[in-house]
């Protein structure tokens, strides 16, 4: 029970006592959105185990465990260092190069030293990022050709990203302790459309490019074989926990207590788009002549998500929706010209998080407000969305950071795929793959239960029985 003596007692707090209470909350801020974004490797594990066949799902969940373990390790090796490591001798606005193995952390424990809470945080985007690749290269993906991607990804890829745009020394970045290098604000990518979800994506639309597509995707004409995944069930209880996750990504990319006023609209934000993705993903779907199903339904939720992560603190809720609404045609389209160039993303990994990110960090050039940029970012700036009334400024530089993103990011994973095709260490055999990569990589199926087959199409036009 709060009692008077207790209220005369708070009162008498000095303000040297209320910084140290601030700065706490600044922490515990900081790490309640770390576990909140890392407990989306649960619904990441469960949205791609429900969207692949039974035969793989032990291959599937053995990845999104790594993702956590070997990106940990990554990340405090020297993914870390080259996003954030800053000050040093050989400074720029690339790359970081300080603090690997944490050797330049910051000492003692003072209310002030909060770089443990931040290398939390940034590890569970990190992990996130890297775990976007293993639903578009699932069920044909070899393990040791995983091991070398995620690591690359995590300890390469990304932290340039990274660097980039939101340390203190990156080109795009709107934090530059030396003052932004472009426009008046730099790029506004407040969450991560781009720098987290367009380098996941772009990663993995190399990956399903090189791997090919999965045995008896397409036929020899070009026709789409559906290879449904073995459980809506698990897969929809994973987007709910994305969802949830959200919540972590998007509020809590404040990063700091003290910023509740913004955390709390970007949660409306994130919301209204999650929602109006799934809706018009839906409706889409309906509109072309298909009967209404969960798995659109479930990409287009994802769409909206990844759509808003940008443009979250900038836009009004109306805006939010309306980026949400548009996020599903971007998305519905990606994923349709995928499928008619036979390019296999067996969860539409690419189509949800590259082409709806790059949609995202687009769409703030069109849809930020004067008030919310001044108000979440700076109140000396002068670029702002086109509609209310500003100039190209800000919406030429968002699309530089979608063409650099995507450039280095499919650039670069182009390049490791490429290698890892050359050495043949890409794909699994087609026995394995026909075989389940359970059974054949991993000890045994996942579920004891009688395996189902059926014939399936092959190129040659041959038909092939297939474990579902």
């Amino acid at each position: 029970m709060f009692t008077p003596h207790m209220q005369r007692q708070l009162l008498e707090v000095s303000d040297e006592d209320f910084a140290t209470l601030y700065a706490g909350l600044d922490q515990w801020w900081l790490l309640f959105g770390a576990y909140i974004v890392f407990f989306m490797q649960a619904g990441f594990a469960l949205l791609e185990a429900g969207s692949v066949r039974a035969k793989n799902t032990k291959n599937i969940l053995l990845k999104n465990v790594l993702d956590a373990c070997l990106g940990a390790l990554v990340w405090w090796f020297c993914g870390y260092s080259l996003a954030y490591g800053e000050g040093g001798p050989n400074s720029n606005s690339f790359i970081g190069g300080t603090n690997f193995l944490m050797a330049d952390k910051p000492s003692g424990y003072g209310a002030g030293n909060n770089f443990y809470a931040l290398w939390m945080f940034q590890w569970a985007f990190a992990a996130a990022s890297a775990t976007i690749v293993s639903g578009a290269v699932a069920e044909r993906c070899d393990f040791k050709a995983y091991l070398i991607y995620t690591t690359v990804i995590t300890g390469f890829i990304y932290p340039v990203v990274v660097h980039w745009g939101w340390s203190g020394e990156g080109w795009l970045s709107a934090f530059r302790s030396e003052g932004v290098s472009l426009g008046s604000v730099g790029m506004i990518d407040f969450a991560g459309s781009g720098i987290v979800h367009m380098t996941g994506g772009g990663a993995a639309l190399m990956g399903a490019i090189f791997l090919g597509p999965r045995a008896g995707r397409f036929r020899a004409d070009g026709t789409i074989v559906e290879i449904p995944g073995h459980s809506t069930v698990i897969a929809a209880l994973g987007t709910f926990i994305l969802w949830f996750g959200w919540y972590g990504f998007n509020p809590c990319s404040t990063l700091a207590f003290e910023y509740m006023d913004v955390a709390q609209k970007v949660a409306v934000t994130t919301t209204l788009s999650a929602a109006a993705g799934g809706a018009g993903v839906l409706a889409l779907h309906c509109a072309v002549g298909n009967p209404p199903d969960v798995a659109p339904a479930l990409n287009g939720i994802l769409a909206g998500l990844v759509a808003i992560t940008a443009p979250c603190p900038v836009v009004e809720p109306y805006g939010a929706a309306i980026i949400g609404f548009i996020a599903a045609p971007v998305y519905y389209g990606a994923s349709f010209m995928l499928k008619k160039l036979q390019i296999d993303d067996p969860l539409d990994a690419s189509p949800v998080h590259f082409f709806c990110g790059a949609w995202g960090v687009i769409s703030v050039g069109f849809f930020a407000t004067e008030f919310n940029v001044k108000f979440a970012y700076s109140g000396d700036a002068t670029d702002w969305g086109v509609f209310y009334g500003a100039g190209p400024s800000q919406l030429g530089i968002q699309c530089l950071g979608v063409l650099a993103i995507g450039a280095w990011t499919c650039g670069t994973s182009a390049i490791m795929f490429y290698i890892l095709n050359k050495l043949q260490i890409l794909r699994v055999s087609h026995d394995d793959e026909i075989m389940g990569l359970d059974e054949s990589h991993h000890g045994g199926a996942a579920y004891d239960f009688p395996q189902v087959t059926s014939k399936v199409a092959v190129k040659d036009g041959t038909m092939t029985e297939v474990a579902q």
